[in-house]
């Protein structure tokens, strides 16, 4: 009965995941409350995930990772890559897909992503190229570099915790960098030679604004006494002649005309409805003499240009806004911001946008008073904002001395852990302690720089694998996959594992992929008596190396609606890494990790 209430629980939490209907943190919690409630597991070994050790050092890993975006010092090399750009694109391309990779082979790729994004917007729009050529590069680079070492995704340090769990020897803070080398190695080769070709450009005119291209939007406008277009036609107006924009629907009292014909000649106090990107939107307020409307008609949405600035606004994984809709988040009086409209996925939402359920890697269109936005720029935006501003304003400027002093501790933390003098959850421990007593960091910055909802996910994945043994589930499972394939030998068995955990992650949380299967990849090692080590390996590369959907790991997500990515973009280009990274695995971890 305890392997069929587990058997439940995972196609659950499957579903749950996939369909994204719950977030991450609560379906954990639902797992294990669910687990303990039906005696599969006890009390005790439910809430045993949150003084794991893998779960500690994953919450302390996102401290280091803060303090190191905190100085500035991506967005300073990132900059340094413009010139190369500009002079050959290529190149760019390679250094600043290397330098992904370096970061996040030693901090969490997550917010590394998330700093990249405005970043790699600017560098795309001063190289004259479309932003939607380089935001997944950047996103894959951070999935290679992050199978590099122990410490480069929380996938390994989970993997890493249940290992420890089973009575298994722990990994090694460098164990995994030959064979990620590899990975990051063919995957940049594979995206500048052929990845990038099957990548779209999204540019949708040629003044070089890319960062305000990436996205077309519906507005509303009120042509205004002593505007340019009062009594214009609309086919000779500026509106259409320079602009070239597209009239949709023209309000004039209780008239309404669907695309209005190019002679009709607009008046003072008509709405227009017009489809537009961010640069023309900017152009046709300072210089047409319109006002700005919300599709709820909220008169706040007007103020003068001087006052006011038009941005975009990524929602980062595990924001605030997540799961939020903007009217419960107070969005409109916490920030002083209008919102115009929302591209979430692949949809440009206009109509009630105070009631959109937020999603990581949605993009809002608002305007915001200026001052108000002042904060969310510069170097004293915080790292744990619940928004990414897409625009050179985000980006932050270098504080060298800052930088010296975070990476000192930072290499202070991976050289006592690689070299066994301190476990590494204690090191990490005593990294963030230095980082508060040298006033890098205060303990407000700590607590907002850790993404609890990826902490609570790790505590209940840990349950699931603790109550998948429990109940003998993960034996039964193994011993049903060993008879089936032992007479094609364990590297086929290791294989189908790799496949397996690979096809699960596409559709849910790779951590929560990894804890599930790990449990199961020990228990065919011992029925087939050989070493566990090849198979939570193949585990953990699979579980991090998602490529072909969106929604498979955080960065993809972060970057769907930011790059104005179709779902099939991701597939077209990810299923080819996904193919190649599968035979790699197949053929060298046998050997890097013998069974």
């Amino acid at each position: 009965m305890d392997a069929i209430i587990t058997g439940i629980v995972i196609i659950s939490a499957v579903i749950l995941f996939a369909t994204e209907k719950l977030s991450i943190d609560l379906i954990a919690l639902l797992i294990m409350g669910t687990l303990v409630l039906s005696g599969v597991i006890s009390p005790e070994e439910g809430i045993a995930g949150f003084s794991n050790p893998a779960t500690l050092t994953v919450a302390f890993m996102f401290v280091l990772s803060g303090a190191i975006l905190k100085t500035g010092s991506l967005q300073y090399v990132s900059g340094l890559l413009t010139r190369t750009f500009r002079n050959h694109y290529q190149r760019g391309v390679i250094l600043l897909m290397a330098v992904v990779s370096f970061v996040s082979a030693f901090i969490n790729n997550t917010p590394v992503v998330a700093v990249m994004i405005p970043v790699t917007t600017q560098i795309a729009k001063n190289s004259g190229r479309a932003a939607s050529k380089l935001l997944i590069p950047i996103s894959y680079a951070s999935i290679f570099g992050g199978t590099c070492t122990l410490i480069g995704t929380s996938t390994n340090i989970l993997v890493n915790g249940i290992a420890v769990q089973n009575g298994l020897e722990p990994f090694g803070m460098f164990d995994f960098t030959p064979m990620g080398l590899i990975f990051v190695a063919v995957g940049s080769i594979f995206m500048i030679f052929i990845g990038q070709r099957l990548l779209p450009s999204r540019k949708e005119n040629m003044n070089g604004d890319l960062e305000n291209n990436i996205i077309e939007y519906l507005a509303e406008v009120e042509i205004l006494p002593g505007s340019d277009l009062a009594n214009k036609q609309i086919l000779s107006s500026a509106l259409v002649k320079e602009l070239e924009m597209e009239i949709l629907e023209l309000r004039r009292n209780s008239t309404r005309m669907n695309l209005p014909q190019g002679d009709t000649r607009m008046k003072v106090g008509d709405i227009l409805k017009i489809s537009c990107n961010l640069s023309k939107l900017k152009t046709m307020k300072d210089q047409l003499g319109v006002k700005m409307m919300t599709f709820e008609g909220d008169e706040e949405a007007e103020s003068s240009s001087d006052q006011s600035s038009f941005v975009e606004l990524v929602i980062p994984t595990n924001s605030e806004l997540e799961g939020k809709t903007l009217r419960e988040f107070d969005f409109r009086r916490r920030f002083r911001a209008a919102p115009l409209a929302i591209r979430q996925r692949e949809d440009v939402l206009h109509y009630s946008l105070q009631e959109v359920r937020l999603q990581s890697g949605d993009v809002i269109l608002a305007e915001m008073k200026t001052h108000y936005l002042d904060q969310w720029r510069g170097p004293n935006k915080d790292q744990n904002a619940p928004f990414i501003v897409l625009s050179q304003e985000g980006i932050q400027s270098f504080n060298a001395k800052q930088f010296w002093l975070v990476a000192a501790i930072v290499v202070a933390v991976i050289t006592t852990a690689s070299l066994g003098l301190l476990p590494i959850v204690v090191s990490t421990l005593l990294g963030v302690c230095a980082l508060v007593l040298t006033k890098t960091l205060t303990m407000k910055e700590v607590y907002r720089s850790i993404q609890w909802p990826i902490v609570f996910l790790l505590a209940g994945a840990l349950s699931l694998g603790v109550a998948m043994n429990n109940s003998g589930l993960a034996t039964s499972l193994a011993m049903f996959i060993t008879e089936s394939f032992k007479d094609y030998g364990p590297i086929v068995i290791l294989s189908g594992i790799y496949l397996m955990t690979s096809l699960l992650t596409e559709v849910m949380s790779n951590n929560a992929t990894a804890a599930l299967v790990a449990p199961i990849a020990i228990a065919i090692a011992i029925q087939l008596n050989v070493s566990p080590t090849p198979f939570l390996v193949a585990t953990m590369f699979a579980a991090s190396l998602s490529f072909m959907t969106p929604i498979g790991y955080q960065t993809n997500t972060m970057i769907y609606s930011a790059g104005g990515y179709r779902f099939r973009d991701f597939f077209k280009v990810g299923v080819w890494l996904n193919l190649i990274f599968w035979i790699l695995s197949t053929l060298l971890i046998p050997i890097l990790f013998p069974f």
